[in-house]
């Protein structure tokens, strides 16, 4: 953790400064927006790009009807918000008028998780994964930076079908270099280890990479892997490191339940069977706070992780 380097970005600003910059070349994409644009940071394209972008007003289900439209035309839509409001407010929207016909509309969704603690429970996106992952058709990226960022709205708009993108409300740190190479159902081990595996992704991965420094302390060697791409994943990623150590720590700054834990908790039991501990928010809301202190409470921590890895370290033995 020490050596990360401090992100002057949110992961939802760097992902509308590339739709903006790739709005300079690609004449083929348009915006939406509910009266979100400060939030979502859409509003650097408006002033790039006036004529493509349409702010529908605080109206989620209108917003995304409308995208669908303009999508079943054959044009790429981009519609941004909050994550809360993009997956309940809309859902059947994007389940019906989206995924069912496979349109061509990405999502920039912001404040996944307790990311946005300080805005509280209305505003933090704890269910947003299990709602998106369930939805045939939909594809899923969390990055953990902003050169994840970037590429996760390249990946987006290359790619055909839906695509939700869950981004954060804060800079956090920076983790990868700007010429790192992103694929859609992908991951990335950022720290090699042969105890046990933290399978992980979005902010949490920074998380992970504390609770490894302290587990480092104990004599327990983790394994982090950034799963940035949760729907498609990286199956073969997750068979060779539990091959190696045995043992899976699956932590999310989401719900526990139907979150990525148990997308990989059951793989693994189906697979290659290996004690496991899922860690995420025990079927609770949280509240309003301090982010650091947000994780803490609710057991996301570093602290908290390395806790969690290390008891499961010693009935593995």
């Amino acid at each position: 953790m020490s050596t990360l380097t401090p992100a002057k970005n949110a992961t939802r600003r760097t992902f509308a400064e590339r739709m903006t910059e790739r709005g300079n070349t690609d004449r083929d994409f348009v915006v939406f927006e509910s009266d979100l644009a400060k939030s979502t940071y859409s509003y650097i394209f408006k002033e790039k790009h006036p004529e493509r972008y349409f702010n529908m007003g605080i109206a989620e289900i209108g917003t995304f009807a409308a995208a669908a439209g303009m999508a079943a035309q054959g044009r790429n839509v981009v519609v941004c918000g909050y994550g809360v409001f993009v997956t309940m407010r809309a859902l059947e929207v994007i389940r019906s008028f989206i995924c069912y016909p496979h349109l061509n509309v990405k999502f920039l969704s912001s404040h996944g998780g307790l990311t946005a603690a300080i805005d509280g429970v209305t505003h933090q996106a704890t269910e947003d994964i299990a709602f998106m992952t369930t939805l045939p058709q939909m594809k899923v990226l969390v990055p953990a930076d902003t050169a994840a960022a970037s590429a996760a709205f390249d990946i987006a708009l290359a790619t055909p079908g839906p695509v939700f993108t869950r981004l954060m409300r804060d800079p956090l740190y920076e983790l990868y270099g700007t010429g790192e190479q992103f694929d859609l159902g992908g991951s990335k081990i950022v720290r090699e280890g042969k105890d046990i595996t933290i399978a992980t992704y979005g902010d949490i991965v920074f998380q992970s990479l504390q609770a490894a420094d302290e587990l480092a302390k104990q004599g327990i060697d983790a394994e982090v892997i950034d799963f940035y791409s949760i729907k498609p994943w990286d199956q073969a990623a997750l068979e060779k490191s539990l091959q190696k150590t045995g043992a899976l720590v699956v932590a999310e700054n989401h719900q526990k339940r139907n979150g990525f834990g148990y997308e990989a908790a059951v793989w693994s039991l189906l697979n290659h069977p290996v004690p496991t501990t899922l860690i995420g928010l025990e079927d609770t809301f949280a509240e309003s706070g301090n982010y650091f202190k947000t994780l803490d409470k609710f057991g996301l921590s570093g602290a908290a992780i390395a806790s969690k890895a290390a008891e499961l370290v010693a009935c593995k033995k």
